[in-house]
């Protein structure tokens, strides 16, 4: 038996900062090796519709929706069954049945070997339906897949899911609900250990730092390996001198931190009022800089506080705080949940299912903000990537030597980052999703 694995990507552009998708290195060691796998990143490369294949199965987000289910339909018309799974079809399964012959809600591993085995026999069921996380999470990964892959010299390396906060906007919480869980630290390290010293390390967790008991433990046993690595972790970590210390030790070099607005009154809306007003923002970033880790900050325009000159006050912030990259995101109503469901309810989204939408273009608000209009939302965002990522930006931010240069490799991820960065930008803005 052989399946196909894909990636799919927003369109058929190929992309510029495509990281290997981890996912699958998962199913590659779950999958028996009397089962023949070949794997295609769409995002990279073409999909050969034409080579036999037995099964197809993808992973899909709602920004690839769309994509994903053409591709499904060319092979569906070729008479190959398809399988999605992902955080679209488990917060829209009735969606992801129409294009699909098989759909898995929750997280893959509890049930491929079963999927596997039913496929063998070709009796597929139309639903999989995965247990809720459990601890310890026993996730082994086989990197083989990504061989001949062009992909950037980051290795991806996931610690644990779940989130222990519970944003508005974000899909964590709707997707894994209240469930954390984390690896053994001794098999995250031992896989770490086998990478190419070379590679910086990116932890996939969507915060490292959601279990703060365990979090000093894995620093400690980070620290000999004397690896660099980066990770999106929550500004929290800047009000803990111990956990600064045991980041520098242990070899961050980045923090992902969702700064997301400077208005306390849009943080509390967005629930998450552990953030601070932008002025202990500063103090924050003050005290990781002393400790040599840079800093890639996130920001989110849309939110009722949020006025037109909100956008400009962003960029400046963030230029001025000499971050090594930033990202300035609309508020993007993700099916599932809460903010999804509060803007329905207040009958603001412009489009219920815009991902499918013909209309819609990457960038676009997709509901009426408070006190701007969906144009300049759409604008203000655009405008303010542009802005950060301007040339003048960059040597201004390069400025903060002692951090975002602070070694030749500072300075070549530093210059790599910042243009693939602002390469996307462009690439990405006003495409349409799908074929």
């Amino acid at each position: 038996m052989k399946i196909t694995v894909i990636r799919p990507n927003m369109n058929a552009q190929k992309a510029a900062d495509a990281l290997q998708p981890l996912v699958f290195a998962l199913l590659k060691a779950l999958t028996p090796l009397t089962v023949e796998m070949a794997f295609y990143d769409d995002r990279i490369e073409e999909i050969p519709f034409d080579v036999p294949t037995d099964l197809v199965a993808m992973t899909v987000e709602t920004f690839t929706a769309k994509r994903a289910y053409w591709i499904a339909a060319q092979y569906r018309e070729r008479g190959v069954p398809v399988v999605m799974g992902g955080f679209h079809p488990t917060l829209m399964p009735d969606e992801a049945r129409q294009h699909a012959d098989s759909v898995i809600l929750g997280d893959a591993e509890a049930v491929w070997p079963q999927l596997v085995t039913d496929a063998t026999r070709r009796r597929l069921q139309p639903i999989y339906q995965a247990p809720p996380l459990s601890s310890p999470l026993n996730a082994m990964y086989d990197r083989r897949i990504f061989q001949g892959k062009a992909y950037p010299p980051l290795e991806l390396v996931q610690w644990g899911r779940g989130c222990a906060h519970n944003c508005e906007f974000c899909a964590i919480r709707a997707f894994y609900g209240k469930h954390q869980c984390q690896r053994p630290i001794k098999r995250v390290i031992a896989e770490i250990d086998e990478l190419d010293a070379e590679h910086m390390i990116f932890f996939t967790d969507d915060n490292l730092l959601a279990d703060k008991a365990r979090f000093s433990e894995l620093l400690l046993a980070l620290i000999p390996l004397k690896r660099r690595w980066a990770a999106q972790i929550s500004i929290e970590a800047a009000q803990n001198a111990r956990m600064l210390k045991l980041l520098e030790q242990s070899g961050c070099q980045v923090m992902l931190t969702g700064f997301e607005s400077l208005n306390h009154a849009n943080l509390r809306q967005m629930n998450k009022v552990w953030n601070t007003t932008a002025q202990d923002y500063e103090s924050a970033i003050k005290r990781i800089y002393d400790h040599g880790i840079m800093i890639y900050g996130t920001f989110v325009f849309g939110y009722d506080g949020d006025t037109p000159d909100v956008f400009d006050r962003a960029v400046e912030f963030a230029i001025r705080q000499r971050l090594f990259l930033a990202n300035f995101n609309p508020l993007t109503p993700f099916p599932g949940t809460p903010l999804y469901r509060r803007l329905q309810r207040e009958g603001r989204l412009l489009r219920e299912r815009w991902w499918l939408d013909t209309a819609y273009q990457y960038g676009d608000a997709m509901f009426q903000p408070a006190n701007m209009t969906p144009e300049e939302l759409t604008q203000g965002c655009f405008e303010a990537r542009k802005a950060f990522n301007s040339s003048v930006s960059m040597l201004r931010r390069a400025a903060n030597i002692a951090v975002n240069l602070r070694s030749w490799r500072r300075f070549a991820l530093y210059t790599a980052a910042n243009y693939i960065n602002r390469k996307a930008i462009f690439q990405k803005q006003g495409k349409a999703l799908g074929a």
